[in-house]
């Protein structure tokens, strides 16, 4: 079966930017099949975000997987029917190991500075627009001696670009154990060392840069503690949303200190550079 990424927040509580998640191995899954008509992708985002609240972690660009032990038909129909959309059918599939499938056809890319991401399902390869403009800019960043946050960190590819760029210390946080697991499978492979952490909360200490590439409402939810634990002239750098997205996230951003800097664009997806204004 050919599973390919289709754009959706990627953790669990407020959820994180897009990311496909095959979790399990050697399970029997349900497939099923709609026939969407979101006039907007962004609907279909908050659809898919639906789905995977609901157990679904897995997606093509017409069909979602769930395990069987997590499936709930008439559930499934309700939240459907809720969002003028169909289901073209369901059907149960067989055990393979899907994990070992999706890496067969996502072999370990080599990006700039000869860092090399092995993705494991987890989000942020470097292939996906929003995490390039990420690393886009961090290449053209010197951390020589500073504190670096990546806030759902997947991967941890954007982690491991600061610590090349030479950032003093790194924090990776992300609220899924694989991709804890995997980001530090990244480091060490990429020869950095990386303060990775399970959780969902912005850690409480200070920081010159954090980085967010997840979806918007928990930017907007995280901003506050994004703010209090940026430095002065810190800087704070946000992405995984469109250009719909950009304007309340500004202005939450705003009502905390944050200067918006620039906006940068790559196809439908967005990125925003904030700084902390200093006191003086």
């Amino acid at each position: 079966m050919h599973l390919q990424s289709v754009p959706r927040p990627k953790m669990a509580h407020a959820n994180l930017c897009p990311l496909i998640h095959l979790t399990a191995i050697c399970m029997h899954y349900i497939e099923v099949k709609f026939n969407y008509s979101f006039p907007e992708d962004y609907l279909l985002d908050l659809f898919i975000q639906g789905l995977a609240d609901r157990g679904f972690d897995s997606f093509t660009d017409d069909a979602a997987y769930v395990p069987e032990n997590a499936f709930h038909e008439a559930e499934l129909r309700r939240y459907v029917a809720q969002h003028g959309q169909t289901i073209q059918s369901i059907a149960r599939i067989e055990d393979q190991n899907w994990n070992a499938a999706w890496e067969a056809e996502h072999p370990v890319m080599e990006l700039p500075l000869g860092v090399h991401i092995t993705p494991h399902c987890a989000f942020g390869a470097g292939y996906h627009e929003t995490t390039s403009m990420m690393i886009d800019a961090l290449l053209t960043r010197d951390l020589t001696g500073k504190t670096v946050l990546d806030m759902g960190c997947g991967t941890g590819v954007l982690a491991i670009f600061a610590c090349k760029q030479g950032a003093a210390r790194v924090v990776a946080v992300d609220i899924d154990e694989k991709s804890v697991a995997n980001t530090i499978e990244n480091a060490a492979g990429n020869q950095v060392t990386i303060d990775v952490r399970l959780g969902d909360s912005v850690p409480n200490e200070p920081f010159h840069l954090i980085m967010a590439n997840i979806h918007r409402n928990i930017l907007i939810n995280q901003m506050q503690d994004y703010a209090r634990t940026l430095l002065p002239d810190g800087e704070l750098w946000l992405s995984g949303f469109y250009e719909q997205d950009c304007e309340p996230v500004i202005s939450e951003g705003a009502r905390y200190g944050l200067r918006t800097l620039s906006k940068n664009e790559r196809e439908e997806w967005r990125m925003l550079r904030m700084i902390k204004q200093s006191n003086e």
